[in-house]
């Protein structure tokens, strides 16, 4: 029987990633997991056609972001700890999601992935190729995507 010793869970706070979370936690507590919890924050472009955001703007807005979603991070964490007694470490990365899931999986040496089958973005993210998608192709290890 397979036994995760360390499960990496990427989240964008959607209603299907909270599932994922779930799931990820069960399976901690059957096993004595340690789960690694990870948000990504999308890069901003700088330009767009024929406008360009200021350098300065574009900086401020993505330290922004970064805070707020280390903020939810927290918040998710504290909410899982309270009722749960399992051991998890949280962090927030910028970048493209599937390719900062797939480093943070082989820098933790994680030996299992729980991702949500859909994100925030649903339909329009399914017609256009999906974050879960690219990692269940490139991924090191197993990984249970969950609806």
């Amino acid at each position: 029987m397979f036994t995760p010793k360390s499960i990496l869970v990427p989240t964008d706070f959607s209603e299907h990633s909270d599932r994922a979370v779930r799931q990820a936690v069960d399976i901690a507590e059957q096993h004595n997991s340690k789960i690694y919890l990870l948000h990504v924050v999308d890069r901003l472009q700088q330009c767009a056609i024929d406008y360009c955001i200021p350098q300065e703007t574009m900086m401020k807005v993505q330290s922004d972001s970064e805070k707020e979603a280390a903020k939810k991070m927290r918040e998710e964490a504290e909410k899982i700890l309270k009722t749960k007694n399992i051991d998890l470490v949280f962090d927030v990365k910028a970048g493209i999601p599937y390719e900062e899931i797939l480093k943070e999986q082989q820098e933790r040496k994680a030996d299992l992935i729980v991702i949500a089958s859909h994100g925030r973005t649903g339909l329009l993210r399914t017609l256009i190729g999906s974050v879960a998608e690219r990692v269940m192709r490139e991924a090191k290890c197993p990984v249970l995507l969950v609806r």
